[in-house]
């Protein structure tokens, strides 16, 4: 027997399950892009299958045209989708995507040629369709929760980089002098990657939604006119009352519209957008293809792809320090067109600088994108229903993805500026 939702619900300090709510949302976020930087870190194998067809760049071009046409449609239609059909369509997506990268490579031998090359495309294709379902999801889901939630979540999405690249870095150095080693470690890096994002669907679907603050979020979402919690809410044994569910539909009709709340925080969605046009403009093709040849030889990509990933985690743990996390508006877009100013120094470190200067450079632009992202995130659906800060995650995350895709078009400019093509 199912309980009704109630409007009255205890204080979220006093339910059980914040911190196991806090490692699950972690957990949650490292599984949304555990896919995609397995695929990143695997770079130097697909150079060397594919070494005239850019994988890098290519695979980023095309991943992110779906997760960006996918996120659109899906934020438009925000209200109407079911958020645990969603989330779970994205981690099986996930799983079975990473699964096919491994049968791929084992039914063509690791050979190179154009057909494994379409069918790789085609993989990462699936990649940014299940990243539209998750990230969104589950940002729309956390953002009527508490913010500790959401840093935790974007704590998992940057981890996920630097576990990717600690266990490339390993499995390079194990399998490195063995035959035929540098294909075996990728396969056992897939399958360490498709083992997290199995994970994700059975913590999803089992754990998270019968926490006791998560089911009190979404029984207070619910009765604020949220109609997206519903099968959540049913997962965890709590049912909606006709005469409540006539009450929230009316209740949904009283929100902000999608457009007035996206003319309301057009700065910080505009500051997503910046963070991450930047970001992808460098990270990863022009680090894999314009930073020259150094002492460190074919591990140098890797230890900067690494250092990246690891500042960008530590930057998102660093506004759990409350007295350097910024929430100004006005200081968060001074912050992020002042990380433009590291263009030209890429520029000129990649010409005359050594590795040193580039290692700091990389960690400079990973910390400030962890920062900035998280300080963005946790501030903007402070103040909205649930509804409201449902469709403003959707929101945050289209811009977040139209950033990617930008930078990633305009990372294409490193190769036309050196002649590459």
């Amino acid at each position: 027997m199912t309980n009704a939702i109630s409007s009255r619900s205890p204080s979220p300090t006093r339910l059980e399950g914040k911190f196991m709510g806090i490692f699950v949302c972690w957990i949650l976020g490292l599984g949304s892009l555990v896919s995609w930087n397995s695929l990143l870190s695997i770079g130097d194998y697909y150079y060397a299958l594919f070494p005239d067809y850019h994988p890098s760049r290519v695979l980023t071009l095309v991943y992110q045209p779906f997760a960006l046409g996918t996120m659109a449609i899906l934020a438009y239609n925000e209200a109407k989708v079911d958020t645990r059909k969603r989330n779970l369509a994205g981690y099986i997506l996930f799983t079975l995507s990473t699964v096919a990268l491994i049968v791929l490579d084992l039914a063509t031998s690791g050979t190179g040629g154009i057909g494994n090359y379409i069918g790789i495309c085609f993989i990462v294709g699936c990649f940014g369709v299940a990243d539209a379902h998750v990230q969104g999801g589950m940002v729309g889901d956390l953002a009527f929760m508490c913010p500790e939630f959401m840093q935790s979540f974007f704590g998992g999405l940057a981890a996920s980089g630097a576990l990717t690249s600690g266990l490339r870095l390993i499995t390079k150095a194990a399998f490195e002098n063995s035959n035929n080693g540098f294909r075996k470690g990728v396969m056992l890096f897939l399958a360490i990657s498709a083992f997290f994002e199995f994970l994700c669907i059975l913590l999803y679907a089992f754990i998270f939604p019968k926490l006791p603050i998560v089911k009190h979020y979404r029984s207070k979402a619910a009765a604020e006119g949220s109609t997206t919690v519903a099968a959540d809410l049913a997962a965890a044994g709590i049912g909606i009352q006709p005469m409540e569910k006539a009450n929230n539909d009316a209740k949904q009709s009283e929100r902000l519209t999608t457009k007035q709340l996206l003319l309301k925080n057009i700065d910080y969605e505009l500051n997503l957008y910046l963070i991450y046009v930047l970001t992808l403009s460098i990270f990863p093709g022009f680090l894999y293809e314009n930073t020259g040849t150094h002492q460190l030889g074919s591990w140098y990509p890797l230890v900067l792809i690494a250092m990246y990933n690891v500042w960008d985690l530590i930057g998102r743990y660093v506004p759990l320090i409350k007295k350097i996390e910024l929430k100004s508006r006005k200081g968060l877009m001074i912050a992020t067109l002042s990380r433009f100013l590291l263009i030209p120094c890429f520029y000129f470190t990649a010409k005359y600088g050594d590795q040193g200067w580039m290692i700091f450079l990389v960690s400079f632009l990973g910390l400030t994108n962890g920062y900035l992202t998280v300080c963005v995130m946790t501030a903007a659906p402070k103040g909205y229903k649930g509804p409201e800060a449902n469709a403003l995650g959707n929101l945050l995350v289209l811009f977040l993805l139209a950033g990617i895709f930008s930078g990633v078009a305009l990372d294409w400019l490193w190769i036309i500026g050196n002649g590459k093509f």
